[in-house]
């Protein structure tokens, strides 16, 4: 089954320019090249199921309000740093757009369940003889 694919629309999106940290020389401290994304879950014309598998996750990038916040600024290029956030959006949107597999509960082997009890027996066996040597 192959999986439907989401393009987040580029309307829904908001782009401000701010500028970069750390290290850059003097172009870093001039030009707003860094990019911030807000992409708001809730207003986004993505299905129902998306949006709340989207809003389960537990991402720093997602605000209480359900706004995805994504810092570009990998590149001295605005625009370069504006299509990496909209590539790291699409991304996170693909990861949540299968629904995740339903568990099967499983049994455990009998020698599993063996190892897992010889293995107790003896951790016990070594702290019975911590205890006080009598004369």
């Amino acid at each position: 089954m192959t999986a439907s694919r989401f393009i987040v629309s580029k309307d829904e999106m908001d782009f401000s320019a701010i500028r970069a940290q750390g290290a850059g020389g003097q172009n870093v401290n001039k030009v707003s090249s860094a990019i911030h994304l807000r992409y708001s879950i809730p207003d986004s014309s993505l299905p129902p199921e998306i949006k709340e598998r989207l809003l389960a996750l537990r991402d720093q990038r997602i605000t209480d309000e359900g706004v995805v916040v994504i810092k570009a600024q990998g590149s001295r290029s605005q625009e370069t740093n504006k299509q990496q956030a909209i590539e790291r959006l699409q991304e996170l949107v693909d990861s949540v757009s299968q629904p995740p597999k339903r568990r099967k509960a499983t049994r455990p082997t009998l020698g599993s369940q063996r190892r897992r009890l010889e293995g107790k027996s003896a951790r016990g066996e070594v702290k019975k003889l911590r205890g006080k040597v009598l004369p």
